[in-house]
């Protein structure tokens, strides 16, 4: 039991005059301040790139609403002017200078909207053709 305490006691003192001297705890404590001046500055960094990557973003769009309130001004001033109320007046209104005579054409019938479709052959259609002989067929339509 006796050896017990006098190692406890060997211990106790080694730790006090060894390890908790006040150059060591100046030492542990300089080293403590400057990691968590190291971590904060970390952090505030962190921070710092994530508002700038946030401004910039919102710099961006409000860019982008600009130019988009920007063209609206625009158009609404082009619906105000008299090129646009003469165009709507002609199209929904028949409407026309004096001397112009209106001329109104009849819709295009299917046999004319089919008129400048090609006609495939059926033989051809069947067969998936190379490159070079699609390019023999357009220009030597007998080949």
């Amino acid at each position: 039991m006796n050896g017990i305490k006098s190692k406890f006691r060997q211990l106790n003192y080694k730790i006090k005059h060894d390890y908790l001297s006040v150059e060591n705890v100046v030492l542990v404590l300089a080293v403590f301040l400057c990691l968590m001046w190291t971590y904060q500055s970390i952090m505030a960094m962190s921070r710092n790139w994530d508002l700038t990557e946030k401004l910039t973003t919102e710099k961006k769009t409000l860019e982008l609403l600009n130019v988009e309130v920007e063209a609206a001004e625009l158009e609404n001033e082009y619906y105000k002017s008299d090129e646009y109320q003469e165009l709507l007046a002609r199209k929904y209104l028949d409407k026309q200078f004096s001397g112009e005579k209106m001329v109104v054409m009849p819709e295009n019938s299917e046999e004319a909207k089919n008129k400048h479709k090609t006609i495939v052959m059926n033989a051809r259609t069947e067969r998936n053709y190379s490159n070079f002989e699609k390019w023999m067929m357009y220009l030597f339509p007998s080949y």
